[in-house]
C-alpha cells in the first residue's frame, strides 16, 4: 500500500508547489497581459469620432513649433520620421529622403486609427546629474535630490537628500524613471522642482497621456532590462527615445489609462 501511495503522494507535492508558485504570481501575470493587451488597442473599443492619431501628431507639431518660436525647444526637435505600411505589407520609416524597412521593429498590429511613431516624438528626455557630496544635505534645505531607486516606493517619491545647487531639474508633473542601476522604476513628481542624478531621467510629454506612456515603458519593461549594457546596467537615452511607440487617439489614451487602474485595482 505504501509503495502504490508514496508516488501518489509525491505528485500530489509537486501539483501543490506548482498551484502555489501561480497564486503568488497570478497578479503580475495579469497585469502583464493587461498592459499588452492596452498598448495593441484591445483593451477598449475604438470610437470614430474620437479621430485619429494622425490627427494628434499634427496637434504636437504644433505644440513644438509653439515651443521652438518661444525659446524653449530646440529647432532640431522638430525633425521627425514617418512610419507606415507599404503594399508589399512592410513596415517603413521615412527619414528625410531616406526609406527604411523596419517590419523586424514592429512587434504586433494595431488599430487603424491608431500610429507608430519614435517614441522622441512624443516626449522631451532630460537626463539626470550626479552632485559632489559638498552640494546636497541632508537638512531640508534647498529642493529635493532624487539620487537613484531608493527614492523610487510604493509608485511615490521618498525624499532624504535636498540641494541648493540644482543643476538638472524635473518639474512637478513629469515622469521619473530609474535608468541605472536598478532600471525601470517609475513614479510622477508630484512635489515640485527636484534635482535628479545620472540614474534617473525625467519625461514630459507633448499631447500624450504621461500615464499611458509609463504602462507602455511597464509593459516593456524586459526590452528596456534587456537592452541595458556595461558593468552596470543602464538605458541609453537612444535607446528610450527610439522605441517604436503605439500612439492612439488622446481621448483613447484616456479611457486606456482608466481601464487599466480599474482593473488594477480590481487585482488587489
Amino acid at each position: 500500500k505504501l509503495s502504490l501511495l508514496i508516488p501518489l503522494i509525491e505528485n500530489y507535492n509537486v501539483i501543490q508547489e506548482k498551484q502555489d508558485m501561480l497564486n503568488c504570481s497570478i497578479n503580475e501575470q495579469l497585469k502583464k497581459s493587461i498592459l499588452q493587451e492596452a498598448i495593441q488597442g484591445k483593451l477598449v473599443p475604438q470610437i470614430a469620432e474620437e479621430g485619429t492619431a494622425q490627427e494628434l501628431l499634427e496637434q504636437i507639431k504644433v505644440e513644438k513649433l509653439k515651443l521652438v518660436k518661444e525659446g524653449k525647444l530646440k529647432k532640431s526637435a522638430l525633425a521627425t520620421s514617418v512610419i507606415f505600411r507599404s503594399t508589399d505589407n512592410k513596415y517603413y520609416e521615412q527619414i528625410g529622403k531616406k526609406c527604411l524597412d523596419i517590419t523586424e521593429e514592429i512587434p504586433f498590429e494595431i488599430p487603424n486609427s491608431w500610429q507608430w511613431i519614435r517614441l522622441e516624438q512624443g516626449i522631451s528626455l532630460l537626463s539626470g546629474r550626479d552632485l559632489e557630496p559638498s552640494h546636497y544635505n541632508d537638512l531640508c534645505h534647498g529642493i529635493p535630490y532624487i539620487t537613484g531607486a531608493s527614492n523610487f516606493v510604493a509608485s511615490g517619491l521618498v525624499i532624504n537628500r535636498w540641494t541648493d545647487t540644482p543643476v538638472t531639474i524635473a518639474n512637478k508633473g513629469n515622469l521619473l524613471l530609474t535608468c541605472k542601476g536598478t532600471i525601470g522604476s517609475m513614479a510622477f513628481n508630484n512635489i515640485g522642482q527636484v534635482h535628479i542624478a545620472r540614474q534617473v531621467m525625467a519625461i514630459e510629454s507633448y499631447c500624450i497621456n504621461l500615464k499611458y506612456i509609463k504602462y507602455f515603458l511597464q509593459s516593456n519593461l524586459g526590452f528596456l532590462v534587456k537592452k541595458a549594457n556595461s558593468m552596470i546596467p543602464g538605458i541609453s537615452r537612444n535607446t528610450l527615445l527610439s522605441m517604436v511607440f503605439p500612439l492612439p487617439p488622446l481621448n483613447e489614451q484616456q479611457r486606456i489609462v482608466a481601464q487599466i487602474e480599474k482593473l488594477f485595482e480590481q487585482l488587489r
